[in-house]
């Protein structure tokens, strides 16, 4: 049976109060005493017990992660920088894969507050999350991560993101550099909002080299490999050939790849190709991929100090943090002559 507060308090020869004061670092215990206690629980192997110094701390210190897909890379990164900082500030995560799902999503919520977490950190997939304004009226601590929405009904709100609009921007930029006139585009789900700002990042480089845009080649899908293949089957089946390709992640690139492969296209030899994330995938494809970085972890890591700073009362609500973005060149992209 596990040790007890109960029996770190007999062993050390004081009272649970005094223990209790060891374990949340009270400065009015005397270094003899604290000393006594530190030792009793080294050798108990007793572990406090969180929930239980929550009853009194009204604090678990508990966030809730919830990401639409835990099996793209890009959310997984984030993770980790969650949990980098958790661990660092003593907190627990409990994570929750909502697929794309506002109906899950609301169900995770309604579980993880019945356990009484300290607050949630959520990569929402809307820009009109409901689930969000409703957080933020029950002033809930909370931050979004890597993903914002378009109206938080006049409440604050913490956001955690990278700029999307340069880093349309500087990937369209450097297609049209290499030559090319005829850029694709294949974004994610048009009700995600980083997908109108990189969207708005590839208009604007277009509009600078005075190139036309064409929506004919510009297509919404989603943010997996299967959305990719297919979708660049679509594209170059249509009247204009595109000769290079802006994917807006790893996996739409990844796929846009292997499609071109079985239109017997080559990259960059035919069709140049660039995604967005700079996951470990871009590193391992063939050719390697040309990719706008993200600073993901570092991403994960302040929003989880933000959430943590709100909770402890150190901070008020309202801040937005936009990571950089830039750009990886490696073998998917080349030079355009015609």
């Amino acid at each position: 049976m596990p040790a007890t507060i109960y029996d770190v308090a007999k062993k050390a020869g004081v009272s649970i109060a005094t223990v209790s004061r060891v374990i949340n670092n009270s400065d009015t215990v005397s270094e003899r005493t604290r000393q006594q206690v530190e030792q009793a629980i080294k050798e108990l192997n007793y572990a406090p017990n969180v929930i239980a110094s929550a009853l009194t701390k009204k604090s678990t210190l508990t966030l809730g992660l919830l990401i639409p897909d835990v099996s793209n890379p890009f959310f997984s990164e984030l993770a980790r920088g969650v949990e980098d900082a958790s661990n660092d500030f003593g907190f627990n995560t409990i994570m929750c894969n909502t697929d794309y799902s506002i109906e899950k999503e609301a169900t995770y919520i309604g579980l993880l507050k019945q356990k009484s977490i300290d607050g949630f950190i959520i990569s929402t997939a809307y820009c009109d999350d409901v689930n969000i304004t409703n957080l933020l009226k029950e002033d809930i601590p909370l931050v979004l991560l890597g993903r914002d929405i378009e109206n938080a009904d006049g409440y604050p709100l913490d956001v955690v993101g990278s700029d999307n609009i340069k880093g349309g921007y500087i990937a369209t930029r450097h297609l049209i550099e290499l030559g090319h006139k005829k850029i694709a585009c294949l974004l994610g789900p048009e009700e995600i909002k980083v997908n109108r700002e990189r969207k708005a990042g590839y208009i604007k480089a277009l509009k600078e080299a005075s190139l036309k845009v064409c929506e004919d080649i510009i297509f919404h899908g989603e943010f997996k490999f299967e959305s990719g293949y297919n979708k660049t089957f679509e594209i170059f089946n249509g009247s204009i050939k595109p000769t290079a390709v802006f994917a807006a992640n790893d996996l739409t690139a990844l796929g846009v790849i292997r499609a071109l492969k079985a239109l017997g296209l080559s990259v960059p030899n035919d069709v140049s190709v660039v995604g967005y994330d700079n996951t470990i995938l871009a590193e391992i494809a063939e050719p390697p991929l040309t990719t706008v970085n993200q600073e993901m972890r570092k991403m994960g890591y302040l929003a989880t100090e933000l959430i943590i700073k709100r909770i402890r009362g150190e901070r008020e609500a309202g801040e937005k943090v936009i990571c950089n973005t830039d750009l990886i060149v490696r073998k998917s992209t080349a030079y355009r002559f015609d």
